[in-house]
């Protein structure tokens, strides 16, 4: 059924319902108004500390940077009242240590928090895993397809202070600093706050106990690293930041203690990597040292020698461990080296002063004037020795690494209560060592193989002393890097007076007996029709090549070591020879091959000539070969093809050749070459 409306009545309802429709939206109103002071009061008691609920996004984890009110909310770009400190300065790889978010003055409340361990250097990226919370006011992030590498708040409620375990990695080394976002209300809150530097050093033998590490929400595989910088807000200053400051450690050199420090010279120019200082007041022996900024110690030591070589020495050593820097007193051995703590007293060194500020360790140590170690009497007073400062970026159980960072012995023994200017000893015989076998390797040695393989038929018919021009130039080049690789090898046993094994001193080793069994072997060469002669042939062209491309390959090992002192863009003038010397020898084998094909030639145009000549009847063998023998003989009394375009070659590659050798002997001899030209 339907039931149609009259015009009238149509009008009456709309204004009935009209009429009810205003009243309730005064109602409305009315009650509005009365509870719009009290759900203002709720906003603002909640909005004073809230950030998101749940804590910030992953979306976020490459800025750190909140998106309140769609993004149109900035950070704050003064001074933030919130700091972020660590338990300790440096940490072992795979240690912990904790990280705390707290206001200043304490009490000061925050609502939300993000924060990262980033690599202090490019390429900036997330480092390390935090730990779960106990009482769960902390969520764990995956950032960068890694696993809790970045953390935020769990609840926006206030909270005075956050403390939270980070775990750092065991595959990174340096310097690391915890960026922050810290969020004291929706509307502000500070992006990058940076806690103090944290240093990351070696461990050989870790004791910390790995973390959980879940696996991470995704499905892929790689590890990308992020390519940007903490994010800073413009104008933004870092709390805690200190004026920097002349360095007073240089104070009194010379004049009230003795300083020594690397490399040689440094405590003049204040420029040392490491160094010590030795302060004498009657019977109280105050040993001060300190490693250098950027260099990544993890520890930097003194010692006290009689002859200023490594071994049965006197050893202090400042290490950085579990927050704190410790003292330790070694007794090192030559061979194999080592520093020993084992049985050897620790109560004749004191620690008075410690420090581990940007990476640079400081220490300041008193000694005792008598120290036995071993039967072994270390007297202070009376005794004249030398300073050896080491450091190095690495540590084993109970002991420290190698020194890779450096080390340098003063060139006098002296008696520590005595003030004066100390240098470094004289670095002479590793000079030497290394002009000898550069001259002999890079050059002689060089010349010597392009005489035997591409000149045998040139200068044909002129000999010296007897010997064809080719034989005469390769026995001198060869008799010469012989002489000089023997002089070097026992130039360094001089200076070293022990055996050290690394890349360098094995590939070296190698070369040296080679050498040295290259002319023993050409002694007993057998004649040029014996049956023995093309195996010797190929031992000693095996011998000699294999000698000379490990001898390159030690000459580029000897450019890391820190005795050396050479600089790392010696590399690339090495790789230049080495370009270079093998394209000449690619442009001689190719006139080498050319000349084979047109001997060839000749020789067989010879034979058919003898064919023709001689009796189509009868044995032709002994005539065959006699014509063969004679045509090859008539080759060899006249010079090869393009002669003068291989002597032309030759003298320009011996020209090159010779200022590659000469300027990276002066590299060597001049080292480091950086300190001779400022």
């Amino acid at each position: 059924m339907v039931i149609k409306q009259s015009g009238d009545d149509t009008d009456d309802i709309r204004q009935l319902r009209a009429s009810q429709c205003l009243k309730m939206s005064l109602s409305m109103v009315v009650e509005w108004k009365r509870c719009l002071p009290v759900a203002l009061a709720a906003l603002l008691i909640v909005g004073c500390v809230r950030g998101l609920p749940q804590g910030a996004p992953e979306t976020v984890c490459d800025t750190m940077l909140p998106f309140h009110a769609g993004g149109t909310v900035l950070p704050e770009n003064s001074v933030s009242p919130f700091t972020v400190e660590t338990s300790s300065s440096v940490v072992g790889q795979g240690q912990t240590l904790r990280v705390s978010v707290s206001g200043v003055p304490a009490g000061l409340n925050f609502g939300g928090f993000m924060i990262q361990a980033r690599n202090r250097n490019p390429p900036y990226q997330i480092v390390g895993q935090f730990s779960p919370s106990r009482d769960g006011t902390v969520k764990l992030m995956n950032c960068e397809n890694s696993v809790n590498n970045s953390a935020t708040h769990s609840n926006a409620g206030p909270k005075p202070q956050v403390s939270i375990d980070w775990q750092s990695p065991v595959d990174f080394l340096g310097q690391v600093v915890f960026n922050t976002t810290i969020a004291q209300s929706y509307n502000q809150f500070w992006v990058g706050v940076p806690s103090n530097p944290v240093q990351v050093v070696r461990r050989d033998v870790s004791a910390a106990v790995p973390l959980p590490t879940p696996n991470p929400p995704n499905n892929f595989n790689v590890n990308f690293a992020s390519t940007r910088s903490p994010y800073v807000p413009p104008n933004y200053v870092a709390p805690n930041v200190l004026p920097a400051s002349e360095d007073t450690f240089y104070d009194g050199c010379g004049q009230s203690k003795n300083c020594f420090g690397f490399p040689d010279g440094c405590v003049a120019s204040k420029s040392c990597v490491s160094l010590t200082a030795v302060t004498v007041r009657g019977d109280i022996y105050e040993f001060e040292l300190r490693s250098g900024k950027g260099t990544n110690a993890a520890y930097v030591a003194v010692g006290l020698s009689d002859d200023a070589k490594m071994g049965e020495d006197l050893s202090t050593e400042c290490v950085p461990e579990n927050g704190r820097v410790n003292v330790y007193t070694s007794y090192t051995s030559a061979s194999p080296y080592s520093a020993n703590r084992a049985n050897v007293p620790q109560n004749t060194a004191r620690l008075l002063n410690a420090s581990l500020v940007d990476g640079v360790i400081y220490c300041k140590v008193q000694r005792e004037p008598l120290t036995v170690v071993r039967g072994r009497s270390f007297d202070l007073r009376n005794g004249v020795y030398h300073l050896l400062v080491a450091s190095g970026s690495s540590l084993k159980e109970a002991s420290v690494g190698y020194h890779d960072i450096g080390r340098l012995p003063s060139a006098n023994a002296i008696n520590l209560a005595v003030v004066q200017d100390l240098s470094g000893s004289t670095q002479l015989l590793v000079r030497l060592h290394g002009a000898f076998m550069i001259a002999a390797w890079i050059g002689t040695t060089s010349l010597g193989i392009i005489f035997a393989r591409y000149f045998k038929q040139t200068w044909v018919g002129s000999q010296t002393c007897g010997k064809d021009q080719w034989f005469a130039w390769h026995r001198m080049f060869m008799v010469t890097t012989w002489s000089l690789t023997v002089a070097a090898y026992i130039i360094i046993w001089v200076e070293l007076k022990r055996a050290v094994w690394h890349a360098h001193s094995i590939t070296g080793l190698i070369t040296v007996i080679l050498c040295f069994l290259q002319p023993i072997g050409a002694l007993f060469r057998p004649g040029p029709n014996d049956k023995m002669r093309p195996y010797f042939n190929w031992g000693h062209w095996l011998g000699g090549n294999l000698a000379h491309i490990l001898a390159i390959v030690a000459i580029f090992f000897s450019v890391k070591l820190p005795k050396a002192e050479l600089p790392e863009w010696m590399d690339w003038i090495l790789v230049g020879f080495v370009v270079f010397h093998v394209l000449v020898h690619l442009i001689f084998s190719i006139y080498l091959c050319i000349n084979h094909w047109q001997v060839s030639g000749i020789a067989s145009d010879r034979q058919q000539s003898q064919r023709i000549n001689t009796f189509q009847m009868g044995d032709m063998t002994h005539h065959h070969q006699h014509a063969m023998r004679n045509g090859m003989s008539m080759e060899r009394k006249m010079d090869a093809p393009y002669g003068g375009l291989r002597k032309g070659l030759l003298g320009v590659y011996s020209v090159v050749l010779a200022l590659f050798a000469v300027v990276l002997i002066l590299l060597v001899v001049l080292a480091p070459i950086e300190k001779v030209f400022g």
